[in-house]
């Protein structure tokens, strides 16, 4: 065996899993009011981390992008408390039985949530990922094997040591939420063939970090695949809202995954709409890459090139298309999305419904910023990531998604014949 640590350490998390699976609701809450307890209490040692990662990303030339993502403010660490409130207040998802309903042969059958295990979680910088992935791992009963970034290795390092001050608190064991910011490529490798120990892989970053978890697991994969989201301003659409959006969508924070890639627009309403919506993104210092007709409407616009439409800018640059109609925004997000999100400016309540009927993605909108794809504002509290992939969950995962169903059945003595 290649990394016999490693696999010591999945062993032992791999044993808390199956402690958590029969724990109480009220030990995992218990969790859950420490880690409050100590993220508020702790939050100057976790500044103090913090801005030790930064002055390092800085120092060795991370991209705006990173060094924004790798970022844990006070804000930050107070909407990640928040989340794990709203988590507090759900139901145990593990205590109750779903649709019970008897069978001719008198069996009763129904289905029963259980946790899916030990879950493996790699994510580039973000540490405040780590935080919503363990809050709501235990509250759905799992135990979670977390590989942050290694530039986030001084913020991750304390919270992971909050975090089993948490679950011990609760007399729950430590090792039920395990953060290794240091593990190497093969050593990630190795964690993600242990198919008896690992249940599920939730990789949460760029493009090559989900090819490399995709290709190389032995266990299920979900993807959280990147963000390339449109915004289709339709020739119906309230031209002052579809601005507001559209600035909100690419300007709030660029760096996410739910930021706004790509604008189409109707031909219709093209005139009209391009020199106002440009006006404001200019201001804001976006670089703007458009269509030929978009740039004789409007001076000033970079040329868009065919690489430039599909592309996950994670910056203050985006795509600009003038479409044809409805039919050939569809066509577009068809062939260049990325099923994460996408969203529709629209006052005709037909054009509306179809979209939402016929776009395939995570998370489809009408009227609203792509920003709000997130667990915490589609009220899931907090998130282990956004799945692209439909089985077994599709969009923001929140405590539910980290479980699965069995089949309870109760008898009387039934035989098959």
């Amino acid at each position: 065996m290649g990394y016999p640590l490693l696999y010591e350490t999945m062993a032992k998390a791999k044993a808390a899993a199956n402690v958590l699976a029969l724990s109480t609701g009220h030990d995992r809450n218990a969790f859950l009011k420490n880690l409050i307890g100590l993220l508020e209490s702790e939050s100057g040692a976790i500044a103090q981390a913090n801005a030790g990662d930064l002055e390092k990303a800085k120092s060795d030339g991370a991209s705006l992008a990173t060094i924004d993502r790798l970022a844990l403010s006070e804000k930050s660490l107070k909407g990640l408390i928040e989340g794990i409130k709203v988590c507090l207040g759900f139901d145990d998802p593990l205590e109750s039985g779903e649709g019970y309903a008897p069978t001719k042969t008198g069996l009763l059958v129904g289905r029963k949530r259980i946790p899916l295990g030990l879950i493996g979680f790699i994510c580039e910088a973000r540490p405040g990922a780590v935080i919503e992935a363990a809050a709501i791992a235990v509250k759905s009963g799992n135990a979670l094997l977390a590989k942050p970034g290694r530039e986030s290795a001084l913020t991750s390092g304390v919270l992971g040591q909050i975090m089993k001050k948490a679950l011990s608190a609760a007399r729950l064991p430590a090792e039920a939420v395990t953060v290794l910011p240091e593990l190497s490529h093969d050593e990630i490798k190795f964690a993600i063939s242990q198919d008896e120990l690992l249940d599920l892989v939730i990789p949460r970053g760029g493009e090559s970090l989900i090819r490399f978890v995709a290709e190389n697991s032995k266990v299920p994969v979900l993807k959280h695949y990147k963000g390339v989201n449109h915004q289709y301003v339709d020739k119906s659409a309230d031209l002052g809202l579809a601005v507001k959006l559209a600035v909100n969508g690419k300007c709030n924070r660029p760096s996410t995954c739910n930021a706004l890639e790509c604008l189409l627009v109707h031909k219709d309403v093209a005139g009209e709409y391009l020199p106002l919506v440009c006006r404001e993104l200019k201001e804001k210092g976006v670089t703007v890459y458009a269509c030929q007709r978009a740039r004789d409407l409007v001076a000033g616009l970079n040329q868009a090139k065919e690489d430039h439409f599909g592309k996950e800018f994670l910056s203050l640059e985006m795509a600009l298309k003038i479409v044809d109609g409805f039919e050939d925004a569809l066509a577009h997000i068809a062939k260049y999305g990325s099923k994460h999100t996408e969203t529709i400016c629209a006052q005709d309540q037909q054009t509306a419904k179809a979209f939402l009927k016929r776009v395939d993605a995570s998370c489809v909108m009408v009227n609203a910023s792509t920003r709000l794809n997130d667990g915490g504002c589609l009220g899931l509290g907090a998130e282990i990531g956004i799945s692209t992939s439909k089985i077994h969950a599709y969009g923001p995962m929140g405590i539910n998604e980290l479980t699965t169903r069995k089949f309870v059945v109760l008898g009387e003595g039934q035989v098959r014949e």
